[in-house]
């Protein structure tokens, strides 16, 4: 999720459960190859296991990305073919990748001859894209999965055994990002018959999963269920699905422990330069459905944005979300 889940938020998310595998926000290689790549790239040993993200359709630069990511200690490299924004499909690349399979076929081929660990795609059921797009978005026939097919099989071909399906179409252009989250109906039903189309190949489903219960009935039949906004604004999911798919006895700690182990972390990273508020902001739904929750996000907020720079500021900032914990208990 772009703009979302960077290195603070992954490393809080982390603390609900030592074992889930969590994604970097899309990082473009071409960002990789003209910016920052040490910033780009950077993040806690302790987020692991990690995968990291990537966007374009060159594969000689996917492949130096994906040789950089796993220098520098990531897990996974995955290839993002299912975002449908406006930035992302002017650059060619997310959703509308799924139009041309042969060429993420050669993007994955390459990324795999560069690196040993593995290479992965994140995919949507469809695209819908230019004239298409006045199409009837519920629509879902066998001319839709044929493509769906196509682009599994060729994309398999060039050296992918490991896809993540948003079990919706993207729609490029005319819909928003929240609404290509809404309006294309999910239709975990494609998913299904693409994993038994191809049971070689490892499948696993997102779009839509927001409780355990949901996420148990799709483990009956996909290899692993992917959450994103969910886990974002109701965090506490994370531990639930931890200690029910897993059952090796291990516990979250509850939310007074997170913030002190954010408080530890939030203390390090102020002193070292880093803005409170780019922390803190990953950590309102920490309190999610329960009392004193809008106490607890209001004054995390208001907070964060008072605070300095420095070693006050990083004293200040540990202090905030101990005492976050206090007002929303009262």
């Amino acid at each position: 999720m772009m703009d979302w889940t960077d290195r603070h938020c992954r490393f809080f998310l982390r603390g609900f459960s030592p074992r889930l595998l969590l994604y970097t926000e899309m990082i473009t290689a071409a960002a990789m190859a003209h910016g920052d790549r040490a910033r780009l790239l950077r993040f806690s040993p302790a987020e692991r296991p990690l995968a990291l993200q990537l966007g374009g359709n060159e594969p000689a630069l996917l492949a130096a990305a994906a040789r950089a990511g796993e220098d520098a200690g990531y897990d996974e490299i995955n290839l993002n073919c299912g975002c449908p924004s406006d930035r992302v499909h002017a650059g060619a690349f997310g959703a509308c990748l799924m139009l041309t399979p042969q060429q993420v076929a050669d993007c994955v081929a390459a990324m795999r001859a560069a690196v040993a660990i593995p290479v992965t795609v994140k995919m949507r059921i469809g695209v819908l894209a230019g004239s298409d797009r006045k199409a009837d978005v519920t629509a879902f026939d066998e001319a839709d999965f044929e493509r769906l097919h196509r682009f599994t099989a060729t994309v398999a071909r060039g050296g992918c055994r490991h896809f993540i399906v948003h079990a919706r179409k993207a729609v490029l252009g005319g819909l928003s990002p929240r609404e290509n989250r809404e309006v294309p109906p999910l239709r975990f039903d494609v998913v299904q018959r693409l994993r038994r189309e191809f049971p070689e190949l490892w499948i696993g489903v997102n779009g839509g999963l927001r409780t355990v219960a949901q996420s148990e009935t799709a483990l009956d039949w996909a290899g692993g269920v992917m959450l994103g906004r969910e886990a974002y604004h109701r965090p506490s999911v994370l531990g639930e699905l931890h200690e029910r798919v897993f059952s090796d006895g291990w516990r979250p700690p509850d939310a007074r422990g997170q913030l002190d182990r954010m408080a530890r972390y939030a203390e390090q990273q102020v002193a070292a330069g880093e803005p409170a508020a780019a922390i803190t902001r990953h950590m309102l739904g920490l309190f999610a459905g329960m009392a004193g929750a809008r106490r607890f996000r209001q004054r995390l907020s208001e907070g964060a944005r008072a605070l300095g720079h420095g070693a006050e500021a990083a004293r200040d900032v540990a202090r905030l979300l101990r005492g976050a914990a206090e007002l929303q208990a009262a």
